[in-house]
């Protein structure tokens, strides 16, 4: 079953203690670091924690998570793309 965007939103918020901002207000493709969200690599860091904690994904290099961490879009697809691999 491919992940909710609604769900990745929402963990993405709390993960980063994000104030003031709700799931609908991220759009799917817009950009999570520079414009758009606005991330840094702190952040990055946290989503990676993040992704290890709730979706079992390990990304071992920037490699690999940059183009992962594009958009939420991007994101869900390759939390899509691992767990199908996996199974």
């Amino acid at each position: 079953m491919p992940v909710s965007k609604t769900e990745l939103k929402t963990r993405i918020i709390e993960a980063l203690n994000l104030q003031d901002i709700t799931p609908e207000q991220i759009e799917d493709e817009a950009p999570l670091f520079g414009t758009g969200l606005g991330l840094d690599s702190i952040d990055a860091l946290e989503l990676v924690v993040m992704l290890e904690k709730h979706y079992g994904i390990i990304i071992k290099g920037i490699e690999e998570g940059g183009p992962a961490f594009r958009s939420v879009q991007a994101l869900a697809d390759f939390i899509d793309a691992r767990r199908a691999s996996t199974t």
